[in-house]
């Protein structure tokens, strides 16, 4: 099978998901050109290089509707003759849309491809399309379908985790996020977004919270208690579910749960040929991708089966990789990951993640790629593991080895 090579990865800085914050007046049409635009100038291809443009985004309504992928294309200095395919793996989606590029690579069906992703949270809301799942009572009473902020802390009741162990874990984040921008650790992937009139909008994380200590997070009061308890008491559902739990410990709240923020995300995808045509140095190897479907109510716990299925697939052990990348949606989905398999925190999220940064939901999964390669690169270390859970009880995976 041919070897599906990453040449490059990058991505703008995750503004505040909200009228406030500085990206909030750039369309989701405009900052996927603006990304595009930036790969394909900073490795000098030609407009019609890649075989394809894959491009997740999980709300694909209004201006993320339509195929934005296409849209993104046409709006970008990349030629026409380019198409575009819109992807939905909920938060997993901008890492489907690299693993699916991999895996095209891999299989012929082309040279290069550009993979990656947007989501606007401030712009269009999340939720705002519509969900079966939450919607359809057929589907969401059979399903004991819960909120993710309830299913979050159903993992935290399950395993164990108390509120001073996912506070911890968040005060973590930011201290670690503060740390790699302090170092210029994102120097080398983060794009400067600006106006037409070539003015800098954004060129760091603004969400980020560095002045977080225990302290603060503890008078936060939990997030979902109340629609846990109160009508339509979904703790009810969840113990219907899981009878064996007495009650839910509600643990979770704005501070060590992801933040909403808008951001866009890029990851160029080629065999040899297509890196040698260009003059290109291959940063990693794709060694291996996954998904799994997990039980929907306590929903999050994804990464730990999807990750046992990568390693299997690729004959590896959990201590043959050096570093990991596990989304924080939630502080409790961390924790399980690291119980689970008893990895060093400290090879864990080494630069921060969503509790800190953001999670822009279509575009995280291509972010944390890119943050794992600078990461291997900057630490010398050899093997990468990134992963997410996902709405509705799912898992992803992508395994990198660099060359």
């Amino acid at each position: 099978m041919t070897e599906a090579y990453i040449y490059d990865a990058l991505r703008t800085p995750r503004g505040k998901g909200r009228k406030d914050g500085s990206l909030h007046e750039v369309t989701s049409l405009r900052l996927s050109a603006l990304t595009l635009n930036a790969l394909k100038e900073r490795n000098n291809l030609d407009g019609h290089a890649v075989e394809d443009v894959i491009w997740g985004n999980v709300t694909q309504v209004m201006e993320q509707g339509g195929c934005l992928a296409r849209s993104a294309v046409l709006a970008s200095d990349l030629d026409e003759s380019i198409p575009g395919l819109a992807i939905n793996r909920f938060c997993a989606s901008g890492m489907e849309a690299v693993n699916l590029a991999a895996n095209q690579v891999r299989g012929g069906a082309g040279d290069g491809y550009i993979a990656g992703g947007v989501e606007m949270m401030g712009r269009v809301a999340m939720g705002s399309d519509g969900a079966a799942i939450a919607v359809d009572p057929t589907l969401a009473m059979e399903q004991y379908f819960v909120p993710q902020g309830i299913s979050a802390d159903i993992i935290a009741t399950e395993y164990g985790f108390t509120r001073d162990q996912a506070d911890t874990l968040a005060v973590e984040s930011q201290r670690r996020a503060k740390a790699a921008w302090d170092d210029n650790r994102f120097a080398n992937s983060v794009i400067n977004v600006r106006d037409q009139n070539g003015l800098s909008i954004l060129d760091h994380d603004e969400y980020m919270r560095p002045q977080t200590d225990m302290q603060s997070l503890g008078a936060l009061n939990p997030a979902f208690q109340q629609m846990g308890e109160v009508m339509p008491g979904f703790d009810n559902i969840a113990m219907l579910k899981y009878p064996h739990l007495e009650r839910i410990n509600h643990i979770h709240h704005a501070g060590n749960s992801s933040g909403i923020v808008d951001g866009s995300a890029a990851v160029l995808i080629g065999n040899k040929e297509f890196g040698e045509k260009y003059g290109l140095k291959a940063r990693a190897r794709i060694k291996g991708t996954a998904k799994i479907g997990t039980d929907p109510t306590i929903m999050l716990t994804g990464p730990v089966p999807v990750t046992h299925k990568i390693l299997a697939d690729n004959g590896m052990d959990i201590s043959d990789i050096d570093l990991f990348e596990v989304n924080e949606a939630f502080a409790a989905v961390v924790l399980r990951f690291q119980q689970a398999f008893d990895v060093d925190p400290e090879r864990v999220n080494v630069n921060g993640g969503s509790i800190a940064m953001g999670h822009p939901l279509g575009a995280t999964g291509a972010m944390i790629i890119g943050t794992l390669l600078d990461e291997m690169e900057r630490s010398d270390k050899e093997t990468g593991l990134a992963t997410l859970c996902i709405a509705s009880g799912m898992g992803a995976a992508t395994l990198i080895e660099r060359v």
